[in-house]
């Protein structure tokens, strides 16, 4: 799973990336500071680890992960190769989801790249530039179709008729995600085409301190804009998260974040945001070797989530023996609630629940 980190120049994108991964992006008042995308691994927070682990005693605990990415800053024409333009755009088709960093605190000393501050106009440049490449890629599609159409083949004409509809909404500055399309016809044509403005957004407001708890005018504006979009929302100091990510000492950084009236930190918040934008749950493995958790969508089958740890569990698959999370807890252990009759033996078709704790049997 990868999301990317973008926004205009200099609003905050490379310090809420330090506030999230190990791997230090440079950051400084100046556009273009970053150019080649930086990359993060982050581990997904999960209290249900910390559990399981006391309970189990294992020898390694393994969290789900994030891959977070630092894309270069985007500016007006980029659609065209203005800017870092195309080498931006690139970087963007290779993400499953955004996490749109959009300045919302006023500071003389820091730079902005259109000369003030206006959140909204932020917004809409960024989705004006991504609806043109969007734009660009379908019209190319729809010339290429053209020519298929005197066949008369029905799927050709379907596709085409999509195709018609993306291009007319994205003239209208309506994103894709936005859209009611049927599952079928999104699976089916529009996912294939990778559009930029089809991936889920998680919108980051970036205040001041002063702002973290209850926001400011400017968030309250931006939200009413996003809140029809099939979007969500996140507000975060970015630059008091960085702060926070710098202190070693757990007991310290729960001070700071009660000093400015948090109960959890951004980061925190977001890496949990940004795994539900993808519609993402989670199953667990727990032995004395290993506590692990995986990463799977929502609506996987237990065969499915057996592939995802290996391929072979999946070809192999004769059934799953399956705790609920809140089981585990109540016996505190596998083997008393398999005493306890509690334990259920799936097939193949179960749709695993997020928290499940999973025992695969199989057979090459």
């Amino acid at each position: 799973m990868k999301a990317g980190i973008i926004g205009l120049p200099n609003v905050g994108k490379s310090t809420l990336f330090n506030s999230l991964s190990t791997s230090k992006a440079q950051s400084a008042n100046f556009p273009f500071c970053t150019i080649e995308p930086n990359l993060g691994l982050v581990n997904v927070p999960d209290k249900r680890l910390e559990v399981l682990e006391s309970l189990v005693n294992p020898e390694i605990v393994q969290p789900a992960s994030v891959e977070i990415v630092d894309i270069a800053g985007l500016v007006k024409g980029a659609s065209k190769g203005e800017g870092l333009g195309n080498q931006f755009l690139a970087n963007i088709r290779e993400t499953d989801a955004l996490i749109h960093v959009i300045r919302c605190f006023e500071n003389d000393n820091i730079t902005h790249v259109e000369g003030s501050i206006n959140p909204i106009r932020d917004k809409e440049i960024i989705d004006i530039e991504l609806q043109l490449k969007d734009l660009e890629s379908i019209d190319k599609r729809i010339e290429k179709l053209n020519k298929l159409l005197r066949v008369g083949d029905k799927e050709v004409k379907t596709f085409h008729n999509i195709l018609s509809k993306l291009k007319y909404s994205l003239e209208k500055s309506i994103n894709v995600r936005e859209l009611d399309f049927s599952e079928e016809e999104y699976v089916k044509f529009i996912n294939p085409l990778n559009l930029l403005t089809n991936k889920p957004v998680l919108y980051v407001c970036n205040v001041d301190e002063k702002d973290a708890k209850n926001g400011n005018n400017f968030v309250d504006k931006i939200q009413e804009l996003v809140e029809n979009e099939k979007s969500e929302l996140l507000l975060l100091a970015v630059a008091s998260e960085a702060e926070i990510n710098e202190l070693e000492d757990y007991n310290d950084r729960i001070l700071f974040l009660n000093e400015i009236g948090l109960s959890e930190s951004g980061s925190s918040k977001l890496l949990k945001a940004t795994y539900n934008l993808l519609n993402f749950q989670t199953f667990f493995t727990a032995g004395e070797k290993e506590v692990k958790a995986w990463t799977i969508p929502i609506g996987f089958s237990a065969q499915k989530a057996a592939g995802v740890i290996h391929s072979d569990f999946e070809k192999g698959f004769i059934k799953a023996e399956v705790i609920p999370f809140e089981m585990f807890i109540k016996y505190g252990s596998s083997l008393k609630v398999k005493e306890a009759g509690k334990m259920k033996v799936e097939g193949k078709d179960y749709l695993v629940k997020d928290g499940d704790i999973i025992y695969f049997r199989f057979n090459v």
